[in-house]
């Protein structure tokens, strides 16, 4: 019989907001994890995603774009992102194709990542949207920055993208226990990921300059003893009374199209039938409020 090596390891996968991270995170490990939207900084936290295999597990670690804060909030999202630079196994700087060369901000990653002695991944994503003889350049344009372990090119929507780079990974991960069981598929608490379903609604749905000085609340969130149902409440908090308005709607129209389509993916994940019940308050300047980022799990 012979004897299967078994490799592990943390991987952080950075990068400048919307350029795909949480894209490639949820398409890699299967699951809806980290939410998704065309608006800048979507992600605020560090999420992980567990994708374990038979000879292998890799925990991915879905980071906040690296951008120059404006807020508290801001502040704490970059820390979040390049505190992880040296405390993983290998990094994944994922870029857009479309860009043909790095911009002011990829450069300002690339001099983070000089500082580091962790093995750094180029991931070229979106390499659908430029023709084939760009990409080669691009990549060029890529290896005068620094010297990279591996360049991969991919589509995050594709799904040959997944086992591209866990074979690559594997080959650069150490031999290493399994950290979790096999059945698991993140660390975040239920309330964390379902507070980002119900952001993620709202990135979706209302403008844009309402979604960012959003933040999401559980407030409850229990089995009731005699259904298999699962009543959850939330605030909604927005930092103006105009913004409220906004997120309520003509006769709660907008908030009730929140609460709907949010409970569909809470529903998805939990796999339970949800009972949820919303609520819009102000706390103007919270994204400055060290107790409401406190409140809001925006610390270390």
């Amino acid at each position: 019989m012979l004897f299967m090596e078994f490799k592990s390891g943390f991987v952080s996968i950075i990068g400048r907001p919307n350029v795909g991270k949480s894209t490639l995170l949820n398409k890699i490990s299967g699951e809806k994890i980290a939410i998704m939207s065309d608006k800048p900084q979507t992600t605020r936290n560090s999420i992980k995603a567990i994708v374990t295999g038979e000879d292998y597990q890799i925990v991915f670690i879905d980071t906040p774009g690296i951008h120059k804060p404006k807020t508290k909030l801001g502040s704490y999202m970059v820390d979040v992102a390049e505190s992880s630079l040296n405390e993983v196994d290998v990094i994944l700087f994922l870029v857009e194709a479309q860009d043909l060369k790095p911009g002011p901000g990829d450069l300002y990653i690339i001099e983070q990542l000089k500082k580091v002695k962790t093995p750094v991944f180029l991931i070229i994503n979106k390499i659908d949207l430029i023709p084939k003889d760009e990409l080669l350049k691009v990549i060029d344009e890529y290896k005068d920055t620094m010297e990279f372990e591996e360049i991969i090119p991919i589509s995050a929507i594709s799904d040959a993208c997944e086992d591209l780079i866990i074979n690559e990974l594997k080959k650069n991960l150490p031999k290493g226990p399994k950290y979790f069981s096999d059945d698991m598929i993140t660390d975040q608490p239920e309330k964390i990921i379902v507070a980002e379903f119900i952001r993620e609604k709202v990135l979706e749905l209302v403008s844009e300059e309402v979604p960012h000085g959003v933040g999401v609340e559980i407030i409850s969130f229990k089995n009731r003893d005699d259904k298999d149902i699962i009543d959850i409440q939330a605030n909604i908090y927005c930092e103006k009374s105009t913004h409220k308005g906004i997120l309520i709607g003509k006769n709660g129209s907008m908030l009730k199209k929140i609460g709907t389509l949010s409970r569909i993916d809470i529903e998805n994940f939990l796999g339970n039938k949800v009972f949820l019940e919303l609520w819009v308050k102000v706390k103007k300047d919270w994204r400055n409020s060290d107790f409401m980022l406190k409140t809001l799990g925006y610390q270390k």
